[in-house]
């Protein structure tokens, strides 16, 4: 798995980025059960981002003229869908999931207004993204409820759960 990662500001930590690095692959692990090999296939582009960028993707992709912690731009419906592009294509073939930006300010201002670390924050923020590239999403109580168990699993997974 290949997280293309653009740190506009360079503030993004290695420990941080490297945590990240591991939830991915455990959101592949739980959703696809992927030999290495075929999960080697996988991608996923990050951008780290200011306010006012994000801002202005908001707006430009969204409709929405605010700040927010991150945004997520699937290029799949769901995970059965990348599944069955990853069987259709050649083996050398990689399959860009979609792309994630976070804004860094906003995941420092939640770590603390939720007590959490800098590190714990940015990578809920990076799976809860995932979780959409995958197909999910929580606008209904009963997919919250789903999607959550899935994100809650996964920080658990790599030591990070809620504390």
């Amino acid at each position: 798995m290949r997280i293309d990662c653009v740190d506009e500001n360079g503030r993004l930590q290695e420990a941080a980025f490297t945590k990240i690095l591991e939830a991915a692959s455990e959101v592949f692990r739980q959703e696809f059960d992927l030999p290495a090999e075929e999960e080697e296939r996988l991608e996923v582009s990050l951008t780290i981002t200011d306010e006012e960028t994000i801002q202005q993707i908001n707006r430009e992709y969204r409709g929405i003229d605010r700040v927010t912690d991150v945004l997520s731009f699937p290029q799949y419906e769901s995970a059965e869908a990348v599944a069955e592009e990853l069987e259709s294509l050649d083996e050398e073939i990689s399959v860009l999931l979609g792309d994630v930006v976070i804004c860094y300010k906003r995941a420092c201002e939640q770590a603390v207004e939720y007590g959490n670390t800098e590190e714990r924050e940015l990578t809920y923020l990076f799976v809860h993204s995932m979780m959409h590239l995958l197909g999910y999403d929580h606008m209904e109580e009963e997919e919250k409820k789903v999607m959550r168990l899935h994100e809650e699993n996964v920080m658990s997974a790599v030591d990070l759960k809620r504390e």
